[in-house]
């Protein structure tokens, strides 16, 4: 082993990393160069910001840490936007950044910062590699801190000189993240309160699930005739047409799913909190005697807002592997409570027919018609992704999530996330097909990673919501001041034409009866030609949300 970069890569491959999503610098040459002999595939993004999208959309689809590599200074500001992703997600990242050599420190040299003072709000932990000789360990404490009780990101920072010395130290392996427990009082206890409750819901979401996991829970509460209702932009941990499926919470969520949480008289958290907004702004569930066990291997609760019976410090995993020793009576009473939150969900879920869509401009298409043709032609297990505004709504009231995972979104309201994290998932799961919902606004922050897609072989279909403005702020602008448009319109490029500028495939649809064809010509270039496809929905900006 030649030097403390080569070092790091070879850490990484013993911590079983398949990519690391990077845009280069000068300022870590020397991983670049451990990197060439490794089986750690350097994904070359075309952004920083992309670059720890595609990390934290890793972490999220895999459970690993999703790794990242930027050099100093920009580079470093740049990479902020994943960070505070991964931070307000709980999603595993490590996130390298190249330094400046330690003699120029404190001299204001060529692109010096801070990153413990950039980073340490956001972070779990700040490293700086001062010591060669502990290059390998500080990436196995990277990895585990990163994995443990609440995950989040680590940042490591390699001063440049550094990477240049010789590493003669050994790699050091992987070090085990506990998933905590349940012991005999805590079954005692759930068995207790699940018999007893008349109304029993689960909540779930959050991260530390596994599809095994996700597969034991479904059942126990369909077993056991217990509703599951899901955490905003986490609606994949059971089965859309699950009977124990309730739905979802937070921003855009259905009335009535608001009603089952007010209503319950146990709420079992699973790996989520009932927060901010799942919680419509602290409003829901805030009474001090309700009764909520919490499931969460974080011993701080980060978060958490409602009253609390219990706190189990276990894993959703640890939590699913204990199901068979509970003990649980009364399931027959439950039957209509459990019966009438699946039905409301499959309501709230339902498209409507084409003779109820609202009236649109001339040159404008439905989204009601996009998303019927793709409940037609997608297969059962599609994947997902869709970053902040309005768009998403459409995304997560009416995709249908069958399997874990499948939707990838953020719970930080950050734009530009739906196509990189569509190039990692598709990376990660190159067997499934992936689709990406994006609103104009939101697509151009990082459209420019449609050309990382292409380089690597990563097709999917993209689905460009346009109508011209940043319609979530649109619409917060006409609550607030009536008829006067400020700071929100957009003027778009043809997004179909751009596509084919970078080898993809394009569409444009104006019209509903372009719809079904237009899908059906989008998924053949993906699975035909190996290339992504974008469609360009022209919408009215009237028609920005679902029908309420």
């Amino acid at each position: 082993m030649s030097h403390v970069g080569a070092a790091i890569a070879e850490s990484l491959a013993a911590h079983n990393v398949t990519r690391a999503f990077l845009v280069p610098g000068e300022s870590f040459l020397p991983v670049l160069d451990g990197l060439y002999d490794s089986s750690v595939k350097a994904i070359v993004t075309r952004h920083e910001g992309g670059a720890t999208y595609m990390a934290e959309a890793h972490g999220k689809a895999t459970g690993q840490p999703g790794v990242a590599m930027v050099t100093r200074g920009p580079g470093a500001a740049n990479a902020y936007v994943g960070i505070h992703t991964a931070w307000q997600d709980a999603t595993p990242l490590v996130l390298f950044v190249g330094l400046i050599p330690t003699s120029d420190r404190d001299r204001e040299s060529f692109q010096e910062f801070d990153p413990k003072a950039w980073f340490g709000t956001q972070a779990k932990q700040v490293f700086v590699l001062d010591d060669p000789s502990r290059a390998s360990r500080v990436v196995a404490e990277a990895f585990f801190q990163a994995q443990q009780g609440r995950p989040g990101p680590v940042i490591v920072g390699l001063p440049e000189d550094i990477l240049h010395q010789e590493y003669t130290g050994t790699i050091h392996p992987p070090i085990p993240v506990a998933e905590g427990a349940l012991s005999d009082d805590h079954l005692d206890l759930l068995s207790l309160e699940l018999s007893r409750a008349e109304r029993p819901l689960i909540f779930a979401g959050g991260p530390r699930w596994t599809p095994e996991a996700a597969e034991k829970i479904t059942r126990f509460a369909e077993e056991h005739r217990i509703p599951i209702i899901q955490d905003f932009r986490a609606a994949d941990r059971v089965p859309f047409d699950s009977p124990a499926n309730a739905g979802w919470l937070g921003y855009g969520r259905d009335p009535r799913a608001a009603q089952l949480l007010e209503d319950a008289s146990l709420v079992i958290e699973v790996g989520a909190v009932l927060g901010d907004v799942p919680t419509d702004g602290y409003t829901l569930r805030q009474s001090p005697q309700a009764r909520n066990i919490a499931i969460n291997p974080d011993t701080s609760l980060r978060g958490h807002s409602v009253a609390l019976l219990e706190h189990i410090v276990a894993s959703p995993v640890a939590f699913a592997n204990t199901l068979d020793r509970l003990s649980i009576e009364g399931k027959d009473k439950r039957g209509e409570w459990f019966d009438n939150a699946h039905a409301n969900h499959l309501d709230f879920a339902t498209l409507p027919e084409p003779a109820d869509y609202r009236p649109g401009k001339e040159g404008t298409a439905h989204m009601e018609a996009i998303l019927a043709a793709l409940h037609e032609q997608l297969p059962q297990d599609p994947i997902y992704t869709f970053g902040a505004g309005n768009h998403c709504i459409w995304a997560q009231q009416f995709l249908r999530s069958q399997v874990y995972p499948s939707q990838f979104s953020v719970r930080n309201g950050s734009m530009g996330y739906s196509i990189p994290a569509a190039v990692a998932t598709k990376l990660q799961f190159p067997e499934r097909t992936v689709v990406t919902i994006a609103g104009d606004g939101e697509y151009l922050m990082n459209g420019q990673e449609l050309a990382t897609a292409l380089q690597y072989g990563a097709p999917f279909l993209i689905i460009v919501m346009s109508n011209g403005e940043f319609g979530t702020i649109r619409d917060h602008q006409k609550k607030h001041f009536p008829d006067r448009v400020s700071g929100t319109q957009l003027v778009n490029p043809d997004f179909a034409a751009v596509a084919r500028g970078f080898g993809a495939h394009g569409e444009l649809v104006t019209d509903d009866s372009q719809a079904q064809e237009a899908v059906a010509r989008a998924l053949r270039a993906i699975a035909e030609d190996g290339v992504p496809a974008l469609i360009n929905v022209i919408t009215d900006q009237d028609h920005s949300l679902p029908i309420d």
